[in-house]
C-alpha cells in the first residue's frame, strides 16, 4: 500500500530548504533546482506545490513568522501563566532581535524579501503580511493594560509609543545583522526606551 503523503507537511519540508538555501546564499539567488536539491526532492514535486518562485518565497515568509510566532508565544507562556503587560511587551520585542540561528535567519529572510518586492512586481502584489497591523495591535491591547493599572503616564500616545517601539527594534534588529552592534548592545538601547514609556505619572505634591 503506497505511502500516504501529508500535504502540509511536504510544504513545510520545502519550505525550510528554501530557507537553509537563503540564509547560506541569499533570497535573490535561489532557484527552485537549489530548493530541491536542499530537500532531497525533483523540482517538479515542488513545482507540483507551488507553481512559480513567488509563490514558494510568499509559502516561506508565512511559514516563518507562523514559526517566529510560536517562539514568542512560548516565551511568554515560560514567564507563568499571568504575565504582566510590560513583560509581554519585552517578550516580544526582544524575539524581535537576531540573537540566535533562528532569529537570525527569519530576520535574513524576511529583509530579504521585503527588498525584492519592491523591484519585483510580481511580489509586491502580495502582501508582505497577511495582517500588517496584527502585532501593532496587540502591543497596544498590552500597552492599555498598562496604562490602565497605573503602570505609564496616562499623557501617553499609546499607539506611537507602540509604534516607535516596533520600528526601533526593526532598526536595531537590522543594526545586528550587519555588525553594527551586538544583539546585547542593541537589547539595552531598547530597554531604555522600554523604561521610559511604563514611567508612571508622579503623584501631586498639592
Amino acid at each position: 500500500m503506497p505511502k500516504r503523503v501529508d500535504h502540509e507537511e511536504r510544504r513545510s519540508q520545502i519550505a525550510e530548504a528554501l530557507v537553509r538555501c537563503a540564509s547560506a546564499r541569499g533570497l535573490h539567488a535561489i532557484v527552485m533546482r537549489d530548493v530541491a536539491e536542499e530537500a532531497g526532492i525533483s523540482v517538479p514535486l515542488i513545482q507540483y506545490y507551488f507553481k512559480t518562485k513567488e509563490q514558494l518565497l510568499h509559502f516561506a515568509l508565512g511559514y516563518l513568522a507562523q514559526r517566529m510566532g510560536d517562539r514568542v508565544r512560548d516565551r511568554i507562556r515560560a514567564n507563568g501563566a499571568s504575565p504582566t503587560p510590560r513583560t509581554v511587551i519585552e517578550t516580544t520585542l526582544a524575539e524581535a532581535l537576531p540573537t540566535d540561528e533562528e532569529s537570525r535567519t527569519f530576520h535574513l529572510v524576511y529583509t530579504s524579501y521585503a527588498t525584492l518586492a519592491l523591484t519585483d512586481p510580481t511580489l509586491a502584489t502580495q502582501p508582505l503580511l497577511r495582517d500588517p497591523n496584527a502585532m501593532e495591535d496587540f502591543l497596544l491591547a498590552q500597552l492599555t493594560a498598562a496604562r490602565d493599572a497605573g503602570h505609564t503616564s496616562q499623557r501617553l500616545d499609546l499607539r506611537a509609543e507602540v509604534v516607535g517601539l516596533l520600528a526601533m527594534s526593526a532598526g536595531l534588529g537590522t543594526s545586528v545583522l550587519v555588525g553594527q552592534r551586538t544583539a546585547e548592545a542593541a537589547w539595552d538601547i531598547l530597554r531604555h526606551h522600554i523604561d521610559r514609556v511604563f514611567t508612571p505619572d508622579r503623584p501631586s505634591a498639592i
